[in-house]
């Protein structure tokens, strides 16, 4: 019997593979790699791994002979690949009873859900509201100085001062979107500083309005299939108890 292979179908599937051990590792990934998880030879990863750089999705840095994802690849793995998981139902748990603790104010809420987003995520949260100019609350952000892509002082100095000038970073987290979560990647940020890092932003409503967002902030190679169903589930909840109040 022989056996069918769709090559474009298996060509996704080692996007996919690659860009995870990418996530995972921050090293450049070589064909023995990810010819271990496909029972395939080297050669044959090679030779895909050769097609997936001539359209743009792969390349490799100085001499290297493994590959790492471009910000076509990313954004490809974002739109078509990505698998999201189901949020754990102890981190489930957790998010729900962090707002059962006595919160009165406006202020405490938004607060609190920043610390529970950069808890769950390993990464920094950003809580704006649409109606404040210049204010948003933010956490984590030393999760996001343990990555290797901010060992680099400069890179760690452009990030903290996004931070704390505010004005740049809310006018990307504040644009418009459709759907639960928009993800911006690199330079789609349209912020020079901000090029080797990534956003995710959902966003919350009171009576079906939106009225904020909530945001991850962190490098290009994030942990996007956890990122994701975190922030619709947490801006889901935050909604919630907003119309509560």
């Amino acid at each position: 019997m022989v056996r069918v292979v769709n090559h474009e179908a298996r060509k996704r599937a080692i996007l996919a593979a690659t860009i995870n051990h990418y996530i995972e590792y921050a090293q450049p990934v070589s064909s023995e790699e990810i010819a271990r998880d496909f029972n395939l030879s080297s050669a044959t990863i090679r030779n895909i791994f050769a097609e997936l750089e001539k359209e743009g999705s792969l390349t490799h840095p100085y001499t290297s002979a493994g590959r790492i994802p471009t910000e076509q690849g990313w954004r490809y793995y974002v739109d078509f690949l990505l698998s999201e998981t189901e949020l754990l139902d102890e981190e489930k748990e957790m998010i729900v009873n962090e707002y059962k603790k006595e919160i009165v104010r406006l202020e405490d809420v938004l607060e609190k859900t920043s610390e529970v987003v950069s808890t769950i995520t390993h990464y920094t949260s950003i809580v704006s509201l649409l109606e404040w100019q210049d204010r948003f609350f933010y956490n984590g952000l030393s999760f996001v100085l343990e990555e290797p892509e901010f060992r680099d002082s400069l890179r760690l100095k452009l990030l903290v001062r996004m931070l704390e000038e505010r004005r740049n970073l809310l006018n990307i987290i504040n644009r418009e979107f459709s759907g639960k979560v928009k993800v911006y990647i690199g330079q789609e940020l349209a912020c020079p500083e901000m090029r080797d890092c990534a956003i995710a932003v959902s966003a919350y409503s009171v009576k079906t309005k939106p009225v904020g967002r909530l945001a991850v902030l962190g490098p290009v190679r994030m942990n996007y299939k956890h990122i994701i169903p975190t922030l619709e589930y947490v801006s889901e909840v935050l909604s919630n108890i907003l119309n509560e109040i």
